[in-house]
């Protein structure tokens, strides 16, 4: 398919093409030759739907947004972990305020297909929502929707029922591309209408398929990869596509597989999730991938990390972080880890970085891969309760500097550096005259030494496993830096005034000095400043973090504009925000989050949060005398550098009290245990094949749930037979994912439980399927001659991911055999699961448990008649068991309050919780696995001012006592601001 030349890049009068498309293709371009066409200039705009044409395009260092150069700095995120559409701009908000300039985000075809044919985009489910609302935060979008997607989520992406289909998934298999297709087709006209090339949204590149390393040299996989590339293209979708490699393996470079004529439609990005223990390698343009590995295979496309670890997810038992959860991620893989590995990658030319994940959220429902659990928090820089935590400094620094100190969207590799102790990285813009050092220290203790620069030998102390960043030759608006031993952040212009902001950690002491070969104006505004001219250079030092942000003005001398240098240590630098409007750039410092920004007049009215009283500064347009926050205009002065500070604190945030839990009412359910329960209307279990890579036993039937429609959460059986002579006992295959049981009744006695084991740190990843047999001595429980019922529950655990391409999201999940010792019965055998998709909550809130049938966890259910109980609760039995209670919140209007539900009980208990608030399924409680012990309640689904219904339904095994025992509200952060949330639809009973 040709495509129009006007939506892809083509700089006038110069060699540097972006794509050259359709059959005729094009002259190939030199990269060097092709960057040296495009000057060093400031980045694009942030981007939004502005109704007009854009190109995109790239050359070698890095992508060409209407000609100019961008660095992109992306964080992922996942619309379906949290389920509450007016959150999502919250999180986006935080991503744009803390540096990132783009969002990437998964769309899962699970989440939006209950059917064959039928899909849903609505509600909680709305990507038309989210599009839109990332272009008015003013981020570019990367589009991942697969169809294979892998994510920790159930099946990889696909959809239960594909389980259940003909055809090999992840092939040219064309009774997998007619689903495939169709999948695509219902995202991409919901996509093609948010185009940055259009100018009707923001979306800059599109990726099909992930991490896909199988049939890679064969034809089915390039066959496959050909297909998808051509029907995205079909469909409309014009800016470049990608694949995201599984490591630095050089798999489908561009001309690995048929483009239908297109040469420069196509990315090669390639993913990596490096531990804290090791070093970082050299990656990237710069590394030495060889030939057919990393970047370097692909010489003239930019160097692209599609997804690069912002920390790493938990299993069941949490065998990764020893059993502490996602605070042990975020401990180990701290804003130390991020500076060493994230500065390595721009250090060896990658200037495509997307960060897996910037923001983890949950994985609610039945949408959790079989190997974790609820929270997929991730340790990441914005956890799952939406708080930003200190992990959040190296990505604000260094997304700011990329985004507003254009030097550094093209470096080249320059001549070796050696400093003792250290790996330095030294690179040059060979257009400005740039200079940039990455020192490194790899070992376990702090090193001081001498870095050679080409300013002269610098000075610098690197603590252990963690890095560094600084500049010479720097352009700092119309004056020239030589050098400065603290990392630049960014330079922009406020009104007539320069600023420069530079960062380190707390207790460093930045060494500054400016090229001025007249005598400045000098004023130090705050007393732990310093400064000295020598008659050619203006040396200035700060200590950071003594007391907040040290300012120093620098005026006149060679020029007329105003210079004024901010020093600020990581604590001080992520409070500050620079800020574009139409009336021109602001600079504000002081508060938590800075939202939104606009001038009106004379005054500057912002949007943001606080989470403690604190003073607020702004640098601006001049003319600006007023400031309203948040609605309220607050007392302020004008300083000597022309800020409009407030005279005294902003008031922070109210006390937020959550009310005890308690009315608990309980009833126990499961009555399909018993004989004379009736089960005409379930569906028979009857078949002879299958399209499970799961072998159906000799002589049948399948039992398999996904064969019968019943794909997510818990199924049950009931075996009806006559003959039990000679029968000894019984043996029950069943396969699950990890922390998968299965429990059985004859005649409505208990048999026992059985459940797959923990997995441990061996077994976590390699193994998805858990198979195993359950045997029960059934003799003496036989001796009464008639009709006998054999009930079996199965918790599943979801599907396997596909992540080899072998279809092994079609291994079979529940029961998958039934044989007699002694005898051979004839059983008839019937299944029942979930009843189908709720029409709002969507196919992966219900699985098949008679009170999830019934409707028990929905608000409004009449439960007046079950039994009042308190907790903590004491009982043994085998089964499930309900519980429910109402509670009311009354947070303050202006108080965004992120609130969890906390489970806690003796440990050797062996029970487990589903978790329905106001009728959504919020996670699965182990109470003898863990880690996960608080699940967050998300804002929207959460009435924070009214009443919610909160719903516990209790697996317990009979092996020993059950509870629950504690059952509390916990409250995981409040600010003083937040956005306006709607409340999510919840119907009840």
């Amino acid at each position: 398919m040709a495509l129009d030349r006007r939506t892809f890049s083509a700089l006038a009068g110069s060699a540097a093409l972006g794509f050259a498309l359709g059959g005729s293709g094009g002259p190939g371009v030199s990269p060097a030759y092709a960057a040296r066409s495009v000057p060093t200039g400031p980045a694009p705009a942030p981007p939004r739907a502005d109704g007009k044409r854009h190109t995109v395009g790239y050359d070698a260092h890095s992508l060409l947004v209407d000609g100019r150069r961008l660095v992109l700095w992306s964080g992922e995120m996942h619309p379906f972990r949290l389920p509450s559409p007016s959150l999502w701009r919250d999180v986006l908000q935080k991503m744009r305020a803390h540096g990132y300039n783009a969002v990437s985000i998964y769309v899962s075809w699970n989440y939006h297909s209950p059917a064959p044919g039928r899909y849903d985009f609505s509600g909680v489910r709305d990507l038309d929502l989210f599009l839109r609302t990332a272009a008015e935060t003013g981020l570019y979008v990367i589009l991942r929707p697969g169809p294979y997607i892998n994510a920790e989520v159930d099946g990889g992406g696909f959809p239960g029922w594909l389980t259940a289909t003909k055809g090999v998934a992840r092939t040219a298999d064309p009774d997998y591309l007619r689903y495939a297709d169709e999948w695509l087709t219902q995202v991409n006209r919901i996509a093609r209408r948010h185009l940055f090339t259009e100018g009707s949204g923001t979306i800059l590149l599109y990726q099909i398929e992930n991490e896909y390393d199988s049939h890679v040299k064969e034809p089915a996989g390039r066959d496959y990869m050909s297909h998808l590339y051509r029907r995205t293209r079909q469909d409309g979708i014009d800016v470049p596509l990608f694949h995201n490699d599984k490591g630095r393996n050089g798999y489908w470079v561009p001309g690995s597989f048929d483009t239908g004529g297109e040469r420069d439609g196509w990315l090669y990005g390639f993913d990596g999730y490096p531990s804290p223990s090791q070093t970082p390698p050299d990656w990237g343009h710069f590394g030495h991938g060889g030939p057919t590995g990393g970047a370097t295979a692909s010489p003239r496309t930019p160097g692209f990390v599609p997804e690069f670890g912002g920390g790493w997810f938990d299993p069941w038992g949490g065998a990764w972080f020893d059993g502490l959860g996602y605070a042990e991620s975020r401990r180990t893989r701290d804003s130390a880890y991020e500076r060493r590995f994230y500065l390595t990658n721009l250090a060896n030319g990658l200037t495509l970085h997307n960060v897996y994940m910037t923001f983890g959220g949950t994985s609610w429902g039945w949408l959790p891969a079989p190997v974790v659990y609820t929270s997929y928090d991730y340790g990441a820089a914005i956890d799952e309760a939406r708080n930003v935590t200190e992990k959040i400094a190296p990505m604000h620094q260094l997304g700011h500097l990329l985004q507003r100190v254009p030097d550094f969207a093209r470096l080249d590799r320059a001549a070796e550096v050696h400093a003792e102790g250290l790996k330095v990285y030294h690179l040059t813009n060979p257009d400005t005259g740039t200079h940039v050092y990455v020192a490194r220290n790899d070992g376990t203790e702090s090193v001081t030494t001498e870095l050679p620069t080409d300013a002269g030998p610098l000075r610098i102390t690197v603590p252990a496993r963690d890095a560094r960043m600084l500049a010479t030759g720097l352009s700092l608006g119309r004056r020239t830096m030589k050098y400065c031993t603290a990392q630049p952040m960014m330079n922009l212009t406020a009104g007539r005034l320069e600023i420069a902001v530079f960062t380190g950690r707390r207790g460093d002491m930045a060494d500054m000095v400016l090229k001025c070969p007249v005598e400045p104006l000098v004023q130090r505004l705050d007393p732990e400043g310093a400064w000295a001219y020598d008659g050619n250079e203006l040396h200035m030092n700060a200590p950071l973090g003594q007391e907040g942000l040290t300012r120093i003005l620098v005026a006149q001398g060679e020029s007329d504009v105003p210079l004024l240098v901010l020093f600020a240590d990581d604590a001080t630098a992520v409070r500050l925000f620079p800020y574009d409007t139409p009336s021109g750039t602001l600079l504000v410092y002081g508060p938590k989050l800075l939202r939104h920004a606009e001038l009106r007049g004379s005054e500057v009215h912002l949007t943001g949060d606080l989470d403690t009283a604190a003073g607020l500064e702004v640098w601006g347009p001049r003319g600006v005398t007023d400031l309203v926050w948040n609605g309220r205009k607050v007392p302020t002065r004008i300083t000597v550098s022309g800020s409009l500070m407030t005279t005294g604190p902003v008031p922070g945030v109210p006390e937020v009290v959550l009310p005890p839990l308690g009315r608990w009412r309980m009833r126990t359910e499961n009555p399909e245990a018993g004989p004379g329960f009736d089960d005409s209307s379930w569906r028979a279990a009857d078949k002879t094949s299958s399209y499970s890579v799961t072998p159906v036993p000799r002589g049948g039937p399948v039992l398999f749930a996904d064969d019968y429609g019943f794909h997510y959460g818990d199924v049950w059986y009931r075996g009806t037979f006559d003959d039990t002579t000679g029968i000894d006992e019984v043996s029950l295959a069943y396969t699950t994912g990890t922390q998968g049981l299965l429990m059985a009744w004859l005649d409505g006695e208990p048999l026992g439980t059985h459940r797959m084991p923990v997995p441990d740190k061996d077994t976590t990843i390699r193994k998805g399927s858990w198979d195993a047999t359950a045997v029960f001595p059934v003799r003496e429980r036989l001796r009464s001659s008639g009709r006998h019922v054999l009930s079996v529950l199965v918790r599943r655990m979801q599907h396997d991911q596909d992540g080899k391409a072998l279809d092994t999201h079609k291994v079979a999940r529940g029961l998958t055999a039934a044989v007699f010792k002694g005898a051979t019965p004839k059983v008839a055998w019937r299944i029942q699961g979930e009843t189908g998709a709720d029409p709002v909550r969507g196919p992966l809130n219900n699985g098949g448990l008679y009170g999830e049938r019934e409707g028990w966890h929905l608000p409004g259910f009449p439960d007046p008649d079950w039994q009042a109980v308190t907790f903590p609760r004491a009982e043994r039995r085998q089964g499930v068991t309900w519980y429910r209670t109402t509670f009311r919140l009354s947070v303050p209007r202006d108080v965004d309050a992120s609130v969890g539900l906390t489970l806690e009980d003796d440990p050797y208990r062996a029970y487990r919780a589903q978790i329905f608030l106001n009728g959504w399924n919020m996670g699965q409680y182990i109470n003898n696995v863990g880690p996960q012990h608080t699940f967050v309640l998300p804002g929207g689904i959460l009435r924070t001012r009214g009443t919610n219904t909160l719903a516990l339904a209790v697996l317990s095994e009979f092996t020993t006592l059950s509870g629950p025992g504690k059952v509390s509200l916990t409250l995981l952060g409040r600010t003083a601001g937040g956005v306006p949330v709607t409340p999510v639809l919840s119907p009840g009973h």
